[in-house]
């Protein structure tokens, strides 16, 4: 195989989060394969009035063994025409772009635009979503921008594939599901998990992992918890991006303070191992997705997963295999995790995991894209 010079665009070390996580293990897959890789990551990525947590980065976590060249500024346009020239310097073979909110979509978008690579260079745009979950004034012009400066298009769910036709005719795009993280360490002794996160051994847990916005439908999952049994807990592990207030006044309204557990901050890559594995399965009560990545954390550990039936998620879900797909309604929700616990189907579902998630591999999603140059 002929080796390539591949540029990554897109979040990346000392950045935080689930984008620049994956990023690195697509780039460690293309670097794995023969191919030269750098990534190229954001000096700033969001002004910190504009970004809702705590912090934008985990220093903490390993640097990857990547080059990673920091340039882009999202609110200087600056620094996207320096980054520009920098780009066509390099003389890649292809430019994979990570595309996952509007508000990228000016910087990311001028970027390829200056480097006037379009014309000799594949510039495929890795989409998380095309539609955001939370629309504001700007987006579809913000999106379309970006869209049309890239000449090929990966998508992670084919909800999202769909979602490009509305922007581009007749656009070249290939499917390829979320792949397995693979960063977070092995699976603990449950009891021992447990016990770290001073739960108790007697009860059951649920999990509810990752950042809190509206769309992501914890309210729901706290809304079923009165009808499901008494004996089983949930856990929220993941920073608020909106008022917890209006959470814990739920659970207080509810009467269920003992029995909701959070852990209301960013969850770093060496604490991801325990909440998965003290839990029994992820739920993911979510109003509106495409793919998710917290799924795949699921997966790399041998979790049952719960997700309603929106965007791309019953598309890694099989129902009553690896977990449950259900309709947006806490109802349905907890007639679903009753059934899980009722008829023990835990040991029955994650065998299922184990070979479900065989086809989601970084290796697979790398050598895709290399073939389809």
């Amino acid at each position: 195989m002929e080796k390539k010079k591949i540029i990554l665009i897109g979040p990346a070390f000392p950045l935080r989060g689930g984008i620049a996580d994956s990023n690195h293990s697509l780039a460690l897959a293309l670097q794995h394969l023969g191919h030269e890789i750098i990534m190229l990551s954001f000096s700033i990525q969001y002004p910190s009035f504009l970004f809702p947590g705590k912090t934008q980065f985990d220093f903490k976590c390993v640097k990857p063994p990547i080059e990673i060249h920091t340039s882009i500024n999202s609110v200087n346009p600056l620094s996207w025409i320096k980054t520009a020239l920098w780009l066509r310097k390099q003389k890649p073979d292809l430019i994979i772009t990570r595309f996952w909110i509007p508000f990228m979509g000016a910087a990311l978008g001028s970027v390829l635009k200056f480097s006037r690579l379009k014309s000799s260079t594949p510039l495929i745009a890795l989409c998380d979503n095309v539609i955001p979950h939370e629309k504001r004034m700007g987006d579809r012009l913000l999106t379309s921008y970006f869209l049309k400066a890239n000449n090929q298009f990966l998508v992670m769910s084919k909800s999202v594939g769909k979602d490009i036709n509305k922007f581009i005719k007749s656009p070249k795009v290939n499917f390829h599901p979320h792949p397995v993280y693979d960063q977070f360490g092995d699976l603990q002794e449950k009891n021992t998990a447990l016990k770290s996160l001073n739960l108790d051994l007697a009860k059951k847990y649920i999990l509810f992992f990752g950042f809190i916005r509206r769309y992501k439908g914890l309210d729901l999952l706290i809304e079923s918890l009165p009808s499901i049994n008494d004996n089983v807990e949930l856990i929220v592990a993941g920073e608020f991006y909106e008022s917890k207030l209006d959470y814990t006044n739920l659970v207080q309204q509810l009467g269920l303070s003992a029995r909701v557990h959070f852990h209301a901050d960013f969850i770093p890559q060496e604490k991801v191992a325990t909440f998965f594995s003290a839990c029994d399965i992820l739920v993911q009560p979510y109003r509106s997705a495409t793919q998710s990545g917290v799924a795949q954390i699921a997966y790399h550990f041998n979790k049952p997963i719960l997700v309603t039936n929106v965007g791309g998620l019953p598309e890694i879900v099989p129902h009553n295999k690896v977990g449950y797909v259900v309709e947006v309604d806490p109802t349905e929700i907890s007639l679903a995790i009753n059934d899980f616990y009722d008829n023990d189907r835990e040991l029955e579902f994650i065998e299922n995991v184990k070979e479900e998630k065989k086809k989601y591999s970084w290796i697979n999603m790398a050598s895709q894209i290399i073939n389809t140059l």
